[in-house]
């Protein structure tokens, strides 16, 4: 698999979303923004997530998206900071997409 530049994960993120159509092509799972440290983990975080309660999945995937926003430009760049926000945003949509 090749791998993707920051910049292109950034472009991806940003057409993950068009219009007000959600587009789930790839899932969050399957991409990371901002390096590989979660991918090459045996069990990744969002696999241990994923595991819990509907409400709490939400709770845990609105905050971290917030978190990002909130900090946005204070660790990494900005574009990133949203990167990554959007990130959490389309695994929330995910979640809130999932047939109960």
């Amino acid at each position: 698999m090749a791998k993707i530049t920051k910049e292109q994960q950034v472009v991806a993120v940003h057409h993950s979303m068009v219009g007000q159509e959600f587009v789930e092509s790839p899932r969050a799972k399957d991409r990371q923004v901002g390096g590989d440290h979660y991918k090459v983990m045996g069990v990744e975080p969002w696999d241990v997530v994923d595991t819990w309660p509907r409400e709490q999945r939400i709770g845990y995937y609105r905050g971290n998206a917030l978190k990002y926003l909130m900090r946005m430009g204070s660790k990494d760049a900005a574009p990133m900071e949203v990167a990554k926000g959007q990130h959490y945003i389309q695994k929330l949509l995910e979640v809130l997409n999932e047939q109960e």
